[in-house]
């Protein structure tokens, strides 16, 4: 009797173990809930919003630029000299993506035909477009620039659900689009402390945000720059999912073993 009763209270604690196991791999909805300092929308006051500056044109990026003309055969001169092939990817796919435009050498300067060299690092694309087209018309009368970003893009990697590197059609791009292009985070990401990582004239530079607060638009790392890199880490309950899943596993068996146990003794 007494070894039936023992072996009842093992089955007992086993349940107990498992069950305080399932519990403890649920997500509290605080923990992954954004701007959670916004009590209402109509409260909502953003008086130091971080104002959008455009990002400045740097060495290594590519530019698309189409020069129209009067005669579409001389615009055609310049824009098929665009032959620098770079690599992308979009939302849909990591499949790479070709696409052409004109490399800003480490000097900071690209080369156009009929025009020669023209520095534009440290330039806003409409700076560098209105200098491009005082430059061409030059060489041909009232020319029409195109100008932007071949290769606008941003690395997000981590706790996503799709981590990528993505090539963006426009400069105005904050943290939360960013977000969105990945797939949002999972569950298991720290929403409390995004590091973005950017490179400024060379030099790298840091910042954490934190999705719970309404101050993330207030930092001036809200909007992305080119070649910014995303990392979302895990959290504690990343590391702890993978340890419930083994225990679990070890507490279905040894339940098993106990109720098999208990079936042998009853019949004793």
């Amino acid at each position: 009797m007494n070894k039936k009763n023992n072996v009842i209270k093992g089955l007992s604690f086993l349940t107990v173990l498992f069950v305080i196991t399932l519990s403890s791999s649920c997500v509290s909805n605080k923990k992954i809930a954004y701007f959670q300092d916004i009590q209402s929308v109509n409260q909502a006051k953003l008086e130091n919003a971080a104002a959008f500056t455009e990002p400045t044109i740097q060495p290594d990026d590519i530019l698309s630029i189409n020069i129209f003309t009067l005669n579409p055969q001389s615009g055609a001169i310049i824009n098929q000299a665009a032959l620098t092939p770079t690599l992308g990817s979009n939302t849909n796919t990591s499949l790479a993506t070709q696409s052409t435009g004109f490399l800003v050498d480490k000097n900071g300067e690209i080369e156009l035909s009929l025009i020669g060299k023209l520095k534009v690092a440290g330039l806003t694309t409409y700076q560098a477009r209105e200098l491009i087209r005082e430059k061409s018309s030059e060489v041909y009368k009232q020319p029409n620039v195109q100008l932007r970003f071949a290769n606008f893009k941003v690395s997000i990697l981590g706790e996503v659900n799709a981590p990528s590197a993505y090539t963006l059609p426009n400069e105005k791009v904050t943290i939360l689009d960013a977000l969105s292009l990945a797939g949002d985070l999972t569950i298991y990401g720290k929403r409390e402390n995004i590091l973005i990582i950017r490179d400024n004239n060379g030099k790298k530079e840091f910042a954490r945000l934190d999705l719970n607060s309404s101050d993330i638009f207030n930092s001036p790392f809200y909007y992305l720059k080119q070649n910014d890199v995303v990392y979302v880490e895990p959290n504690k309950r990343k590391v702890s999912a993978s340890n419930s899943a083994q225990i679990q596993t070890i507490g279905v068996i040894a339940s098993v073993i106990s109720v098999i146990v208990l079936a042998i003794s009853s019949f004793k």
